[in-house]
């Protein structure tokens, strides 16, 4: 991973991968674990154990007759580890440790969310330009997102395995952040197979305003601050889905 700076899939005519989370949560995490100051609980090595099958997952062998193209495969194994990772963010489980290096990681691999087989309705945005567009087609940087496994292997081993069993689990605090977001944040649904919803979320006490919002997050829950001086949790948000739209962090 780089040092501040963003990973580039040059060769693609794409907008550099969202690596500056990344490299800083990781960072983070490493000094934490080499000091002895982090040591993680169950839920957390469940969930870097779950990441770390996913990077360390090979492709599939391949037959002649029954061949897919090769970038599809690789993209698709990029795919299921920004599920599982989403998964893993979401569910609530973990640590804000290890939330803020899901999330990080998230957002480097957010390319990856609706390819290469988007479904009806997209619970976060596209990356790159629609295909068929002025701007070119929207070819995700399948190496820039390999490039970063070797780095993110050997930090997700290391989590995994530094509290065996037995293991009193240590929690460092995380500091929460703020940032102002000028755009609206609206919650997706899947009531049935095959059927999406997504609703604008407006301010519960000053007549449906969506914003702008003063976003905040201590990597347990996130509020939302309206103009008014309203603040609300009960936006019904997870972490992701606000974590990924906002601009780079």
């Amino acid at each position: 991973m780089t040092s501040g700076h963003e990973t580039h899939g040059a060769a693609f005519g794409e907008r550099p991968l969202q690596t500056r989370a990344l490299t800083r949560g990781a960072g983070q995490a490493r000094q934490l674990l080499a000091a002895g100051e982090w040591r993680p609980a169950a839920p957390d090595s469940e969930a870097a154990t779950a990441v770390l099958d996913r990077l360390t997952a090979p492709l599939p062998a391949r037959r002649a007759a029954t061949a897919r193209m090769p970038a599809t495969d690789r993209d698709r194994r990029l795919q299921r580890l920004l599920r599982t990772t989403l998964h893993h963010l979401d569910a609530g489980t973990v640590s804000p440790p290890t939330t803020l290096l899901l999330a990080a990681v998230a957002r480097a691999f957010l390319p990856w969310h609706a390819t290469p087989n988007p479904p009806s309705a997209a619970a976060a945005p596209r990356y790159g330009t629609p295909a068929g567009t002025a701007d070119g087609p929207a070819v995700p940087p399948t190496e820039a997102g390999e490039a970063l496994f070797p780095d993110l292997i050997a930090l997700f081993a290391e989590l995994a395995s530094t509290s065996p069993p037995g293991t009193v689990p240590l929690t460092p605090p995380v500091e929460p952040w703020q940032v102002r977001y000028a755009g609206r944040f609206r919650r997706h649904g899947r009531p049935a197979p095959g059927v999406w919803t997504a609703e604008t979320i407006a301010c519960p006490a000053c007549g449906g305003k969506t914003g702008p919002w003063t976003v905040t997050c201590d990597w347990r829950q996130i509020s939302l601050g309206c103009p008014c001086g309203v603040v609300t949790h009960e936006h019904g948000l997870a972490i992701s889905e606000v974590w990924l739209l906002l601009p780079d962090m």
